[in-house]
């Protein structure tokens, strides 16, 4: 347990894996005077890759999602818990991904992907209940949300429909769906969607990196691109309506937390838009 900026404060839990036999860590940041108003209940946004959402120290490039000042620079935003859930390091990619990965230029000897959906079990049967049993939360899916980028957007946007009664809004930030896209085209297609659910969608032109050319053909930016264009088709296509979702391409901002960090006051305002 630590204090952050004076008034929030973030606590430490390490929750068991049944399907993996380990503990992983999550983090809760409580919001000002949490321990204060007993009565109040608060909305829960969950974050992936979790060692990058609040301290830059720790963050895999170094620079973090800065949710703390985020939080502390726009006093508009209202109170919320926000659980960053840290990422499995070298099995990321394949808890990130539900299915295994086909469509890329790996050896046929490597297999990549495909624990997606026992991940998503994890968080919605165990760390969502204990985040529900332990602090004062609205549980309900309309204050309930999900943020990830790249893969972490490709987890979200599965459990987005996966889990459409528990969660009311996602955030999906340079969203990979190329890396499994055939699997996710025919896994959306053939599910109804929550025409409720709120869609925070951004990507930029210029993303991609040199880890993503291991496992892609092609334009890496103008897949990204296509990626979260053909997303937002979609989900208008299985009847969210277009002011549930707000798609924005940023000119010239790369595959990174800095890149992502400078719009999420406009994705917390988004996705809080309807809380009561």
């Amino acid at each position: 347990m630590r204090q952050s900026y004076f008034y929030l404060k973030l606590e430490m839990h390490e929750l068991p894996m049944g399907y993996k036999n380990e503990k992983r860590r999550i983090r809760v940041l409580l919001p000002k005077n949490y321990g204060k108003e007993k009565n109040r209940h608060y909305p829960v946004v969950y974050m992936h890759d979790g060692q990058n959402v609040f301290y830059s120290s720790e963050a895999y490039s170094g620079y973090s999602w800065k949710v703390i000042p985020a939080i502390k620079r726009n006093p508009d935003l209202p109170k919320m818990i926000v659980v960053g859930i840290d990422n499995g390091e070298q099995d990321r990619i394949n808890e990130y991904t539900p299915w295994k990965i086909t469509e890329s230029p790996l050896p046929e000897d490597i297999e990549l992907g495909g624990r997606g959906a026992e991940f998503a079990e994890f968080i919605m049967t165990v760390v969502k209940p204990f985040i529900d049993q332990h602090y004062r939360t609205k549980s309900d899916k309309y204050h309930t949300a999900m943020i990830g980028s790249s893969l972490g957007g490709n987890i979200s946007a599965f459990m987005g429909i996966e889990y459409k009664d528990q969660i009311g809004g996602l955030g999906i930030f340079s969203l990979a769906n190329w890396i499994t896209s055939k699997a996710f085209d025919h896994y959306i297609s053939r599910e109804t969607l929550d025409p409720e659910q709120r869609v925070y969608i951004q990507v930029g032109t210029q993303e991609g990196d040199d880890a993503d050319r291991q496992l892609m053909y092609g334009n890496m930016k103008q897949a990204y691109i296509d990626c979260s264009l053909k997303y937002y088709k979609q989900l208008i296509m299985g009847e969210i309506p277009v002011d549930n979702i707000h798609l924005n391409v940023f000119a010239d901002e790369e595959h990174n937390e800095e890149a992502w960090s400078s719009h999420l006051p406009e994705c917390f305002r988004f996705l809080s838009e309807k809380w009561s």
